[in-house]
């Protein structure tokens, strides 16, 4: 059966794109790949969602949203697209050997938190180890938080934290940043900043009923290890947005952000729409996820009607 919307990518950009989409009667079929409800179902705490005061665990508020697109008619598959077909229209889009067809899709496959690929650190995720200090940074009132990174996102997200913690330190595996001048200049000018220069994590150490405890750094120069105590980690090592289905496909930029045109979410292939953080390398909020998510559905409604 030939579908007139399907939504590759789930978390809020999706899931809202599927409340939009089904309430228009255009009966969406999403697919929510290899981690349904996205980046949020690591995130153990969202404060900063409008509408629950008391805060929401964020596999929670995924559950909620999937819940209401689903009343409205979306249908949901815990499936991953294999590969894709966007040279004519009804678009095509594999399941393995499975094969759907649409006359409009939904790109919002997320991107992903560059880590370190420590067990503890994927252990900890939520539980002192954080990729998001606009959405954590919160909980780290006057204590003390570790920032792993050196371009301008790490340094963005260290002068961030000393709104709120007591101290920050940068663990950087070289001896300068890398980031610009002028964040170099608004880290080093912070009286809360401090640097591990040729560092690097080789261990979190905590655990969920503790939370993080500290780290043990390696000197990257001597390979002497040693401890230090803090109550967060916070990763700034950059995003890969999840694009490789889509490459020499669709446009991207030099980092492997969708492409899409300004004030909307169309793609270079009309009919093709794109929303969330697959191509947003600026704000990669929840609620402007959600938001883009809204404007996708909405231009392919438009889309479909005009085609009519």
């Amino acid at each position: 059966m030939n579908r007139k919307v399907i939504i590759i990518g789930s978390g809020p950009a999706g899931l809202t794109a599927a409340i939009y989409s089904a309430r228009a009667n255009l009966e969406p079929l999403v697919f929510e790949g290899n981690q349904p409800g996205g980046q949020l179902t690591i995130t153990t705490d969202v404060e900063n969602y409008p509408g629950f005061p008391e805060g929401i665990s964020g596999p929670e508020l995924m559950d909620k949203m999937r819940e209401q697109a689903k009343r409205f008619g979306a249908e949901c598959a815990f499936k991953h697209v294999t590969k894709v077909d966007f040279s004519k229209r009804p678009f095509k889009v594999w399941i393995g050997d499975d094969l759907y067809t649409s006359d409009t899709v939904i790109v919002s496959t997320g991107a992903t938190a560059k880590m370190l690929g420590l067990d503890s650190e994927k252990n900890l995720m939520g539980y002192g180890v954080s990729a998001c200090a606009t959405c954590d940074g919160f909980f780290y009132r006057d204590q003390k938080v570790l920032v792993v990174g050196g371009g301008d996102s790490a340094i963005e997200e260290a002068v961030f934290l000393t709104k709120f913690a007591s101290e920050v330190w940068i663990v950087h595996r070289r001896e300068e940043l890398r980031a610009s001048k002028i964040m170099r200049k608004r880290a080093e000018d912070n009286p809360k900043v401090h640097f591990h220069w040729n560092s690097t994590i080789k261990e979190i150490l905590g655990t969920k009923e503790s939370g993080v405890t500290g780290v043990v750094l390696i000197d990257t120069q001597t390979g002497e290890s040693r401890e230090d105590s803090c109550d967060g980690v916070f990763m700034a090592i950059g995003h890969t947005p999840n694009t490789s289905l889509f490459t020499d496909i669709l446009d991207m930029d030099d980092k492997g952000y969708l492409i899409t045109q300004s004030d909307s979410s169309y793609t270079n292939i009309p009919g093709v729409f794109a929303c969330g953080d697959v191509q947003d390398h600026t704000y990669r909020q929840a609620i402007t996820a959600a938001g883009s998510g809204c404007q996708a559905a909405i231009d392919a409604e438009r889309y479909l009607e005009f085609q009519e």
